[in-house]
């Protein structure tokens, strides 16, 4: 199988990658974006498209699926080689570029590389009565509302999450429940006093400890062992297990970087102690770091104009506004 030839391949496909990819073509490079997950969007996209997001620039309020939709359509006009449901593995210094090995077996000849991968690959943390329930009534994620419409919810656990799509789902659905084997919520007060405002049942010192079929296999009830009172049945079509999830950079730890708690190191630049190799967005680690969407976009554009130049020594940093170009 030839090697694709790109300009820079960038690993990540959430809110930083795409806008990198956007950004990467308005500098005239051709760009290719890899991610383990089935659709753009990173965690946007896997856990709360439906949400609105508060900090982006130009936005007073936009959902999350809006806010992807937008993105990719931003990097269209330049059209990206997209790679998803494939894993970057292997780095390798090839000739001036970059090998990466993909799941697979495919290599990428690259001159460049961006990491954009946020917090890495995110695993779910399981609910023990949910075993083999999983897309037979139970998720982890809310991908579309409408999905839940005239149903009867149990939301499973007590951080913001969960509190997030007791929220997202009240309007739509015939009944949420939240059940929490503890007393006390790590999700913000505030939500906590808007879910339950709304009249939300919810259900603490508890745990979900068995689901039960209607008899063709589809979840109809759900089995809630309640401290100091028993067991409670409830009816649910759906079980939302906000439970929390593992996380880790995968392959990427292996890449002769400076990693820290999950984070790359990087310089002023994005560079980071790989030559060709940058990193933006929550990924990148540096003093003073905050971690919103909006910085990193700028780290985006940071780390493509400067990839820019290293790719083409007589090439500008700063190459004018886009405003600028017709």
């Amino acid at each position: 199988m030839s090697s694709p030839e790109v300009d820079l391949l960038v690993v990540g496909a959430g809110p930083t990658g795409l806008f990198a990819a956007y950004y990467a073509g308005f500098r005239g490079l051709s760009t290719a974006v890899v991610d383990s997950l089935p659709e753009p969007g990173g965690q946007v996209t896997a856990m709360y498209p439906e949400k609105m997001i508060y900090d982006v620039g130009g936005f007073a309020a936009v959902r999350g699926r809006d806010l992807v939709k937008g993105l990719v359509e931003q990097a269209a006009q330049w059209d990206p080689k997209y790679l998803l449901g494939r894993k970057a593995e292997g780095l390798a210094t090839s000739g001036d570029g970059l090998d990466v090995t993909l799941d697979g077996g495919e290599v990428i000849h690259a001159g460049a590389v961006l990491i954009t991968a946020g917090i890495g690959e995110f695993t779910p943390r399981p609910l023990p009565a949910g075993n083999g329930w999983l897309g037979r009534g139970m998720v982890h994620f809310v991908p579309a509302l409408d999905a839940h419409a005239g149903q009867h919810v149990v939301v499973v656990g007590g951080g913001d999450s969960a509190f997030d799509w007791a929220l997202a789902l009240h309007p739509v659905a015939a009944s949420v429940t939240i059940v929490h084997r503890r007393a006390r919520f790590r999700a913000a007060q505030s939500i906590v006093r808007e879910v339950t405002g709304l009249g939300t049942r919810v259900i603490t010192d508890a745990e979900v400890v068995e689901m039960r079929d209607d008899g063709d296999g589809k979840l109809a009830e759900v089995v809630v062992d309640v401290k100091n009172s028993g067991a409670e049945t409830l009816p649910a079509q759906a079980v939302v297990a906000a439970l929390g999830f593992t996380a880790d950079l995968g392959p990427i730890e292996n890449w002769g970087l400076e990693i820290d708690h999950r984070a790359i190191g990087v310089d002023s630049t994005m560079a980071t102690a790989r030559d060709r190799v940058y990193a933006a967005g929550d990924v990148a680690a540096y003093p003073g770091k905050v971690k919103l969407i909006a910085t990193g976009f700028g780290e985006a554009a940071t780390a493509v104009n400067n990839i820019a130049v290293a790719l083409n020594p007589e090439a500008h940093l700063f190459p004018g506004h886009s405003s600028n170009v017709e």
